[in-house]
């Protein structure tokens, strides 16, 4: 990790967001890809298109840390939240979660080349410019954070302005992510059905 929260609690200042969006997903591998997919969609409309490095970059650091608040600050019944804000040139994305006594390692553990997992750290150390955990401010929990520096000439928004969603829009484009969600299921699979 290359920056702790402070012992005293008192997290440094940010400039305010130029842009910032932030919504709550169900704890589930579901909510973390509809996070995921989201979070890339709001960096296409703030003109970072899908297939450029800012786009790709943030979008696997969020895959990675919406996935490790699933797996490992899951709490029954409790949600996880995102929030990603642009600022300055710099990007922010926090995932934050309801379980405080797991918190991720200092700095990201060794692998053994065989396993299939636990190089979810290694690669948000790898792709961010700074990451940190931070205690959650207002009730059990904790925030994990990955920062990404963009270096841009001019306003990154000069070239691509993108109107704000309303609530409704919102709405429509997870009902399309959800409906695209469900049409991936292998065949035979549907929703309700009872297991035999």
């Amino acid at each position: 990790m290359k920056s702790e929260t402070p012992l005293n609690g008192h997290m440094p200042q940010h400039p305010a967001p130029e842009r910032e969006f932030a919504m709550r997903f169900t704890s589930t591998p579901r909510g973390a890809r509809l996070a995921r997919r989201l979070v890339s969609h709001r960096l296409n409309d703030w003109g970072h298109p899908y297939t450029t490095p800012v786009n790709e970059t943030l979008t696997l650091i969020t895959a990675e840390l919406t996935t490790n608040a699933v797996r490992h600050g899951h709490v029954p019944g409790r949600d996880f939240h995102i929030q990603l804000t642009l600022a300055v040139g710099i990007f922010r994305i926090e995932v934050t979660d309801t379980l405080a006594e797991k918190r991720p390692p200092a700095s990201p553990p060794a692998t053994d080349s065989l396993s299939e997992s636990g190089r979810g750290l290694l690669l948000v150390a790898a792709l961010a410019d700074d990451w940190g955990v931070s205690p959650r401010r207002t009730a059990p929990g904790k925030t994990v954070w990955a920062e990404l520096y963009v270096k841009t000439v001019g306003h990154p928004l000069t070239h691509r302005v993108a109107p704000e969603p309303t609530d409704v829009d919102l709405l429509l484009a997870t009902a399309s992510l959800l409906r695209d969600d469900l049409g991936s299921r292998p065949e035979g699979a549907s929703h309700g059905a009872r297991r035999q």
